[in-house]
Order: C-alpha cells, then sequence, then structure tokens
C-alpha cells in the first residue's frame, strides 16, 4: 500500500534502528546481521558482502586480508607490526615456549594438610597445589556435568560476558547463546566466559567453595548482614574457556587471592612472583598504551609455567602476576578471597589498581568497606584486651578539636590477623565532643600500612575510667 514503510532482509521487516544491519554489495538490500547469521563486531573485516540469495551468482563474502595480527590493524599496510596477545600468531608461539616450571615456587599439599594451623605457621606466599579434591572441604558437580548442565542451572536467558580473545574485547550474549556457540562445529572466534558469577542461582546449591577459603574469607567472616552495601559477590565463578582461549598478566582486584578447580580439560597458569621490582615492572607495562602487544614476562627475570589438569585446585596467593591459557576445552570453578594473611600485600595491590584505573570483568566491589569491616572486628576483638595510660593534661583541650596526644599502649594478644605474632604499633588522636563523650580514632600501622578506624566511643568523666577501658 502507498505510504508503507520499505521493507528490508530476508526477513521483509522494515528497518529497525536498534538492530545491527550490513549492506550486500551485489543486490544493494540490507540484512539484519542476526538474519544473516553477520555479528556486528566482524563486519569491519568484510571487505565484500554478499547476502545469501547473491551468494549464488557472485560467490561468497570477501575479507580483508591481513598482514598481521595487531587487533589495531585490519587495513592492507604490509608494515610490520607487534603481534597481539590472544590472536592465533601469538598462541601458537606461546605454546611454542619454554617456562621455568612451576615445581620450584609450588608448595604441593593433600587437601587435610591444607588448614588454617599450617598457613598460619607457614604462610600464604606461594602457589598451593592440591592433587585431589578430597580433604579440602569443597563441593563441585558430578564429572558428568557440562556447559549445557551450567544452562540449565543458571538459566539460559541470564547475560554474561564474553570476552572475544584475538581482539581482547568484550561483549554481553545471553548464556543460551554462548552455549549454542559452545557446541557449534564450526567456531569462528575464540571466545571466554570467565566472570559468570553465580551464587544467587541454582547451582551454589551444588558448588562449595574449598573450607580454607570459607575459614580465611573477610567477606565471609565480617561482613554484616544488615549491611548498607551488598556483600561483595566473588566467591564463586563457572569459568566456560574452549581451546586457545587466553587471559593476559594481570594482578586480581582489590589484591586477593584466588582459587581454581578444573572439572574437565585444563588450564596453563603463567606465574610471576609479586617482587618490588617486578609490581613496578607490571605497574609500567599495564600503563603502556600498546601492553597488550608486548609479552610481560619477557620483561621479568622469571616466569613460572604451571599446568592444572582435572580435579586439581589451585591457589594463588595475593598479589601473584599471571596469565592464562586454555589448551583444551575446559569447565572450571573458581573464587576471589581477601583474608588476614596477606593485609600489606592485598593493600599494595589495591594501591596499584587504583593509580592504573583497572577497569576489569572480575572486579572486587566495596573493596574498602570490606576492610573496614575488618577493622570494626579488630577493634570489637582487642577492646578487652588493650591496656594504656594518658597523661590528666590532654583532657583538658577545648571541645571540638582534635588534639594529637602520647599514649603508651600495648594489645596483649597474639592477633592472627597479622600473622607475624607481635603487637600493633598504634597511635592515637582523641576528640572532645559535647555530653562528655570521648571518641577516639584508631590507627594502627603494620608493614608500611595504615588502617584508621573510627568505631570507638567511650563515655568518660575522669581519666582513671580510660584507664580501665572494659
Amino acid at each position: 500500500a502507498a505510504g508503507s514503510a520499505p521493507v528490508y532482509c530476508i526477513c521483509r521487516l522494515p528497518y529497525d534502528v536498534t538492530q545491527f544491519m550490513i549492506e550486500c554489495d551485489a543486490c544493494k538490500d540490507w540484512f539484519h546481521g542476526s538474519c544473516v547469521e553477520v555479528d556486528e563486531d566482524d563486519a569491519p573485516d568484510i571487505d565484500i558482502y554478499h547476502c545469501p540469495n547473491c551468494e549464488k551468482t557472485h560467490g561468497k563474502s570477501t575479507m580483508k586480508k591481513k598482514k598481521n595480527w595487531s587487533k589495531h590493524d585490519t587495513g592492507q599496510s604490509t608494515d610490520i607490526k607487534a603481534v597481539q596477545n590472544g590472536s592465533q600468531v601469538f598462541i601458537k608461539e606461546l605454546r611454542s615456549r619454554t617456562f621455568p616450571s612451576a615445581d620450584d615456587v609450588l608448595v604441593k599439599l593433600s587437601g587435610s594438610q591444607l588448614c588454617m594451623d599450617y598457613l598460619e605457621e607457614n604462610g600464604f606466599n606461594e602457589p598451593i597445589l592440591v592433587q585431589k579434591k578430597e580433604g579440602l572441604g569443597v563441593a563441585m558437580p558430578a564429572p558428568t556435568f557440562y556447559i549445557s548442565d551450567v544452562e540449565n542451572y543458571v538459566g539460559p536467558d541470564v547475560g554474561v560476558d564474553v570476552v572475544d580473545v584475538t581482539k581482547q574485547t568484550d561483549s554481553k550474549m545471553k548464556l543460551k547463546e554462548f552455549v549454542d556457540y559452545y557446541y557449534s562445529t564450526n567456531r569462528k572466534k575464540v571466545l571466554n566466559v570467565i566472570n559468570l558469577e553465580f551464587s544467587d542461582t541454582r547451582m551454589n546449591n551444588i558448588v562449595e567453595s574449598p573450607q580454607i577459603v570459607r575459614q580465611l574469607s573477610w567477606v565471609e567472616n565480617y561482613w554484616p548482614d544488615d549491611a548498607l552495601l551488598g556483600k561483595p559477590k566473588v566467591t564463586k565463578y563457572c569459568l566456560i574457556c574452549v581451546k586457545d582461549s587466553y587471559t593476559d598478566f594481570h594482578i586480581e582486584c582489590g589484591g586477593a587471592s584466588v582459587w581454581y578447580h578444573i572439572l574437565k580439560g585444563e588450564k596453563i597458569f603463567f606465574l610471576i612472583k609479586p617482587t618490588s621490582a617486578n609490581l613496578s615492572l607490571y605497574e609500567r607495562w599495564r600503563s603502556s598504551s600498546n601492553h597488550s602487544e608486548m609479552f610481560f614476562a619477557d620483561q621479568v627475570d622469571k616466569c613460572y609455567k604451571c599446568t592444572l589438569k582435572q580435579g586439581q585446585t589451585l591457589f594463588i596467593p595475593s598479589g601473584w602476576i599471571n596469565a592464562i591459557l586454555t589448551p583444551v576445552d575446559c569447565l572450571a570453578f573458581s573464587g576471589h578471597f581477601v583474608h588476614n594473611l596477606s593485609v600489606e600485600m592485598q593493600m599494595r595491590a589495591y594501591e596499584i589498581e587504583k593509580r592504573l584505573k583497572v577497569k576489569t570483568l572480575t572486579p572486587f566491589p566495596n573493596f574498602e568497606t570490606a576492610c573496614w569491616y575488618v577493622g570494626r572486628h579488630l577493634l570489637e576483638f582487642g577492646r578487652d584486651r588493650i591496656t594504656f595510660s594518658i597523661p590528666d593534661m590532654c583532657l583538658t583541650s577545648s571541645a571540638g578539636w582534635i588534639h594529637p596526644i602520647p599514649l603508651s599502649l600495648h594489645i596483649n594478644v597474639p592477633l592472627f590477623c597479622f600473622t607475624e605474632r607481635k603487637s600493633l604499633q598504634c597511635g592515637f588522636n582523641l576528640v572532645n565532643k559535647p555530653q562528655s563523650v570521648l571518641y577516639i580514632h584508631f590507627i594502627c600501622r603494620h608493614a608500611h600500612i595504615f588502617w584508621m578506624f573510627s568505631a570507638l566511643r567511650l563515655d568518660w568523666t575522669d581519666c582513671s575510667q580510660l584507664k580501665q577501658w572494659n
């Protein structure tokens, strides 16, 4: 009928501004990418596009020739450019290289050996490998559990972040769409799902993190149920990675430690110690505009290779710089946790993260809030274990101002939170408030890290009450 909107594509529907469309170079008609199976991300790589009908007479579409595998170049330039981390050329070269074995730094334990007593005695500074899950207090699905089961337990319409490994870019996709891609026989891309956090889904009931993680985790132990801010959802991730998936070198957000358990397949970890020199090199590398074209391991003295196989569990400590290659299709579970054993490194890594303004698919939400809740716990824990004395002159200052004062203080308890079983070095400021209420701003110093807490409130009439402090 006259005045009707023109129709396009094989679906013969009007133009829709919300859908990606591509023009056929032969018939000049426009087609929805979803109707002709052309992704918007792939369109820049197409030189001449022919729709399904025109393919019969004009031949198949042709792609632009790539002279290199830099994600910044898809043109015809013959200039030699750096290999892009994650590209086919990069993966092939990475597979062929040799690295020092991680056996030089790995601590190998049984599940029952990995306990609080062991970590309190030995610390958690090196990666820990557990060959079998027995004794770990971990719950995992049966070996017959696979990708289609993930879809069933999580939900087909749940949105997931998908990484295009070759381009090192991410996009949104429904889980069902990714599962269809995973089972397809003709994968045109290498796609990777690394941040499917499922603690609010039915899959939460069949997967449990290792017991040692639950015992250590600040989020699990100190985050109040009635907190205004939501508890960080970082404890349970499902990783669905196809062959040749690659995650470039990184430090976990918030300096978190991380655990991995391989249900099917395997992963290769490239591990770099968090020495001061390596952390400085990492920050310089990560801040470079072309860091994705430089293999960070080439800049440090040693990068260790660790192959994690089906049924094994790996624990990576705070601050360790790591990259991950998936040599075969893999289904794994992981989780992040911050804890008492690595306070200094967690803070140092967090400061690096803030300076770099890192944007990642696996952030640690409300990290600073978690630190405050731990601080409150320390104060409540130490309240009846603290003795101190204050000169009387310090109580005669005018109201409403903060006054630094000399103070002798001792926390008469070995605090496991700092592992070294040493008394904290502390300093105080007194704030004289109306209605005879004394507020103490508590600053504790440990290993160059300062924590400031304002949770103490004491009603007082004279100095003797302060000296007792119960």
